[in-house]
């Protein structure tokens, strides 16, 4: 086993270091979810956690880790009457994005049940982390159904297994670590509630400490036994405070001004439900344990807020996590008694925009101008309307989307197999069982009944003399189930002159964000194609991040003629691309336009061949329509029909209006397949 890069020479990423320390202290804090950009040292500093854990007293030959002075009763090994015991380092148990259910939670061991003709249960990942640390690398890749049994066990400290005709429950306490990168796509905000804390964490921008970082992995990896002994002695000062804010923690007192400067702050930043300042109060009790303090102090519920709230307080996947630390301050203030009030500062200056203050720079003068270039800096235009310097004729700035709203699903039709997701049929590893099939390559999930029904033909043929069924490898049965799947929807947007008018281009947009989050609660890949001027570009590849298509959005100018075909051309190419990539996936074109063709030779001509490729293939495909005004041409309902796909306006898009969409777009679509 190599040697982990030392904790205590991790350098800056304070907060980060102080979540891990402070679940190290209590673990009942709930864990750390750590978000941040590649390269940030996160995954370094999970790894390097577990030398500084201390060592745990284990019941000899128990597969779950039981304590032998306080053994589970329910242990499946058990009971555990005084046996021998050992001590061992706390263990990192880290779990693969690609992990089954079986692997994380454990199963009936096969091979015993069918050849002995007993129930034997197989540990997965949760009991081998029992007492120690679980690792989830990407948890935001991570299947839900994963991830709700995960966070599941580490909230009521037990993992229940009821499947096969297997009943087990076994204790599963562990510090449960993620990581994350958000531009690979965010978790639900109810899995992010069951965080504990989160950090966020970015590289340094001071050459100093980039410096020191890039000296220190060298020195690492040139030798690592040498470097980590070069830090041993604050490695044990470390490992020593820790033991002792441990011990110190059961006598930690939580005044009542403590707790009500708690629940004002929680009640202030409206976050939902009361995990929260559970989490809060607990973070509090350990950071005043690993300050070597008995008393909460209003220092440590600040800090506690700040770990614990950010993430709780996002109302939508397109809010960035945050807090704002004044509101904060003011809170910890009002309710923080007489004895709390800090003195005046005579140096304190009450204007933050005054000097040495903490507002935004003056907008006049050459420090204030926007940047030349299509998109301004600020998403409106100039007060008489026209363009910001720098902006090309006929474009406008960028408009703010309206509010959006909530939308019913758009399916694609068939059973596909693609990625586990919410929106349309596929057949998938979890769901519900809709029959058997013989396994094609290694074995995933035994159809028992079905493998059962195969061999019992032959027993008397293979000589079966006791209680076991013997059983061949053409008898096995793999479980055949359907679920749902995640789709690539793929917005191709018209952003030309014919779209500008800015209330009409606001609702558009808010149109395509109310879609964008719907895709985001169905853990669907999003791409963004514009069309406008004379070409069309990728304004965003396909990705989870739901949230950076909402940026691109925000941020998309228009003006300009109207080059329909060389968007649905863009788009037919991302979709060839990204067929290669993932074959599985499948695609859902979202076409927002009002159907006019103006740019390049034929316009019209050629973007109805263009349309005729989508219907050649069977994608499935929207458009939606947003010509308005008294008088219709009806040129995107003429779209749709090249596309061989369906039409509704802005205003059918809305839930009360799409289930007959569905259907349509359902019928049209198996039509042209």
């Amino acid at each position: 086993m190599s040697t982990p890069f030392p904790f205590t020479a991790v350098v800056g990423q304070d907060d980060l270091r102080l979540a891990l320390l402070l679940n190290a202290v209590s673990p009942a804090v709930g864990g750390v979810l750590v978000r941040g950009e590649k390269g940030t040292a996160k995954s370094t500093a999970v790894r390097a956690l577990s030398v500084l854990m201390p060592e745990v007293d284990v019941v000899a030959g128990c597969r779950f880790s039981c304590d032998p002075d306080a053994p589970d009763p329910a242990c499946p090994d058990g009971p555990h009457d005084g046996g021998p015991y050992l001590s061992r380092p706390a263990r990192t148990v880290e779990l693969p994005v690609g992990a089954s259910e079986d692997r994380l939670v454990g199963a009936l061991d096969i091979e015993r049940a069918l050849a002995e003709g007993v129930k034997a249960f197989e540990p997965g990942l949760l009991a081998d982390a029992h007492r120690g640390i679980l690792y989830v690398d990407e948890v935001n890749l991570l299947h839900d159904h994963l991830v709700d049994l995960l966070l599941d066990a580490a909230a009521m400290g037990a993992s229940y297994v009821e499947r096969e005709g297997v009943s087990v429950r076994h204790a599963a306490r562990f510090l449960l670590v993620g990581t994350m990168n958000p531009e690979e796509g965010e978790l639900r905000p109810q899995l992010l509630d069951r965080f504990g804390l989160t950090v966020e964490v970015a590289a340094s921008r001071e050459p100093d400490q980039r410096v020191e970082v890039v000296r220190r992995r060298l020195a690492y990896d040139d030798d690592p036994d040498g470097f980590a002994a070069r830090w041993a002695d604050e490695e044990s000062a470390v490992r020593a405070r820790i033991a002792a804010a441990r011990a110190l923690l059961p006598s930690v007192r939580l005044g009542d001004p403590a707790l009500r400067q708690i629940a004002a702050t929680c009640a202030a930043f409206e976050v939902d439900g009361m995990r929260a300042d559970i989490v809060m109060a607990r973070t509090a009790t350990a950071l005043a344990a690993w300050a070597g303090r008995t008393e909460v102090l209003p220092e440590d519920v600040r800090q506690a807020a700040l770990l614990a709230l950010p993430h709780r307080r996002r109302r939508n996947p397109f809010d960035a996590p945050g807090l704002d630390e004044d509101k904060l301050d003011e809170t910890l203030e009002e309710f923080g008694g007489p004895d709390d009030d800090p003195e005046p500062d005579p140096d304190h200056d009450p204007d933050p925009d005054g000097p040495g203050g903490g507002g935004q720079p003056p907008q006049d003068g050459p420090e204030g101008d926007a940047p030349s270039g299509d998109v301004p800096a600020q998403g409106e235009p100039s007060r008489d309307g026209r363009a910001p310097a720098g902006q090309g004729a006929g474009e406008q700035s960028p408009v703010r989307a309206a509010e959006p709203f909530r939308t019913k699903v758009l399916s694609v039709p068939g059973l596909g197999e693609g990625a586990a997701g919410r929106r349309s049929r596929a057949r998938t590893e979890h769901g519900r069982t809709t029959g058997s099939r013989r396994p094609r390559g290694t074995l995933t999930k035994l159809h028992l009944a079905a493998t059962v029904r195969a061999a019992a033909p032959h027993q008397r043929a293979r000589g079966r003399s006791g209680p076991g069924l013997v059983v061949q490898r053409d008898d096995l049965r793999q479980a055949t189930r359907e679920g749902r799947e995640g789709n690539l929807v793929l917005f191709v947007v018209d952003a030309s002159g014919s779209m500008a008018a800015r209330q009409r281009m606001g609702a558009v947009k808010g149109a395509v964000l109310s879609l964008l989050l719907d895709a985001y609660q169905r853990r669907d890949k999003v791409g963004l194609v514009t069309f406008r001027g004379s070409a069309a570009e990728v304004a965003l590849p396909p990705t989870s991040s739901v949230d950076a298509a909402a940026a691109r959005l925000e941020s998309l100018p228009t003006g300009g003629r109207t080059p329909l075909a060389a968007g649905l051309l863009r788009a037919h190419e991302v979709l060839r691309v990204e067929r290669l990539r993932d074959a599985a996936r499948r695609p859902l074109v979202v076409v927002v336009t009002d159907g006019r063709a103006t740019g390049g030779p034929e316009p019209v001509a050629l973007a109805g061949r263009a349309a005729r490729l989508f219907a050649a293939e069977g994608l499935a495909c929207v458009v939606v329509d947003c010509e308005a005004g008294p008088v219709r041409l009806g040129l995107a309902g003429r779209l749709a029909g090249e596309l061989g796909g369906t039409a509704v306006t802005l205003e059918e898009l809305r839930a009360d209006s799409i289930a007959g969409l569905v259907r349509e777009v359902q019928g049209t679509s198996r039509r042209a397949a």
